[in-house]
């Protein structure tokens, strides 16, 4: 099957969330089908990537946006134009052009759009479209602009908000088909689009990329929080890890390490390094870094709250067989059972006291460890979500 794909970002080195899933789908999916890949970057450097990609993917091309997002014409034309925020950040006229060109040149059997944001680049078209949502992004922004205290400021961007809700439903309706990646986002497409067909392809991860922990008792005790800091829902929760979960750890075991690591790390999260509190702000292709956090720690603490998609970093710590601490909406996705093979605590208190006591039982954490292990090996392999995407793929393509 030929598959013209577009991402809003190139999918090397699987730093962030999104470029995991991207690359691990490809390199499984390009054993059967023929992949076109258009994405788009914001800095040439990014290009040496290319050939990385070039490996499982027939073509690709890249197009420029605007390296930071708030330049004056992307506020201009979000302030004045139909479009929020997100899509005109990540709109190209060349890549529009392109897409255009590329379908009228050569026959395809389906476009896989990845995140609603990439759409408006698609022209009016027979070949069947499959929209991917990596998390339902007007509930993410919605969370973020609910917390801020400027009143006005969060009266300006709830229209954006608005806007986001607005288009992303849009977009969705005029796919051919919709991919969520768990079942809550899922169930929110369907409560804002009762007739979209919406099949589900959660999240993997790669079982083979962590060394796996064999003792769960180390002398200097190390909770790890793995993010990349350019998504807002990450920097919320290293800040309830550092402002509300750390405190009351320290309370009751004093010499226990907090450990921030991770991509593009605020300064105000960098400026809180202190005998008790580590953080490593790692290179985007610093994948050894990242295996090393998850294989040194000893245990992987995560308040998130803000909503939407699957968490990767869990995944992440529990195919490492590192035991996590999160919260239900931190869960959502995983397929865990608290107190199985994970645990899941909503308050900052209550988070902290299971942390303490998971450092201090190395039975229970060697039991949670291993059984989330087991978990992810059975259900969450990267092969078995290329086979539930191709499985889609046969449904809605020309073929």
């Amino acid at each position: 099957m030929k598959i013209l794909m577009l991402t809003p970002y190139l999918p090397f080195p699987p730093s962030s969330g999104g470029q995991i899933r991207s690359y691990n789908l490809i390199k499984h999916l390009s054993k059967k089908h023929e992949i076109t890949l258009f994405s788009l970057i914001k800095d040439d450097s990014e290009k040496r990537f290319i050939p990385e990609l070039e490996k499982y993917c027939k073509k690709v091309k890249v197009f420029k946006r605007s390296k930071s997002p708030w330049t004056l014409r992307n506020i201009l034309l979000t302030g004045f134009g139909p479009y929020p925020f997100l899509v005109i950040r990540n709109l190209s006229s060349k890549e529009r052009s392109a897409v255009k060109e590329e379908i009228q040149k050569n026959k395809y059997d389906l476009i896989h759009a990845e995140t609603f944001y990439v759409m408006p680049h698609i022209p009016s078209t027979k070949v069947p479209i499959l929209l991917v949502e990596q998390t339902i992004e007007y509930l993410v922004y919605k969370h973020y602009v609910e917390g801020l205290k400027n009143l006005l400021l969060r009266l300006l961007l709830s229209i954006d908000v608005a806007k986001l809700r607005f288009w992303e439903t849009k977009f969705w309706k005029k796919a051919d088909g919709v991919v969520a990646v768990s079942q809550e986002d899922k169930r929110v497409m369907l409560d804002l689009a009762p007739k979209l067909e919406v099949g589900l392809v959660p999240n993997g991860v790669n079982l083979d990329f962590f060394k796996l922990k064999t003792s769960w008792n180390e002398n200097e005790q190390k909770v790890l929080f793995v993010a990349n800091f350019k998504w807002l829902q990450n920097i919320e929760a290293a800040e309830l890890l550092l402002n509300d979960v750390a405190p009351f750890i320290w309370s009751k075991n004093p010499k226990v390490k907090i450990w921030i690591v991770g991509q593009y790390i605020p300064k105000n999260i960098l400026s809180r390094k202190s005998k008790r509190i580590f953080v490593d702000n790692l290179k985007e292709d610093d994948q050894e870094g990242i295996r090393n956090a998850y294989y040194k720690a000893s245990a992987f603490v995560s308040p998130l709250k803000g909503p939407g998609g699957t968490r990767l970093k869990h995944f992440g710590a529990m195919a490492a067989k590192l035991p996590l601490i999160t919260t239900s909406v931190g869960s959502e996705g995983l397929g865990a059972t608290d107190g199985v093979n994970i645990i899941i605590k909503d308050d900052p208190e209550s988070m902290a006291e299971a942390t303490v006591n998971i450092l201090s039982d190395e039975k229970f954490a060697k039991k949670i460890s291993t059984n989330a292990r087991k978990l992810v090996e059975e259900k969450y392999s990267w092969y078995k979500m290329s086979q539930y995407l191709d499985q889609i793929y046969n449904k809605h393509s020309l073929i």
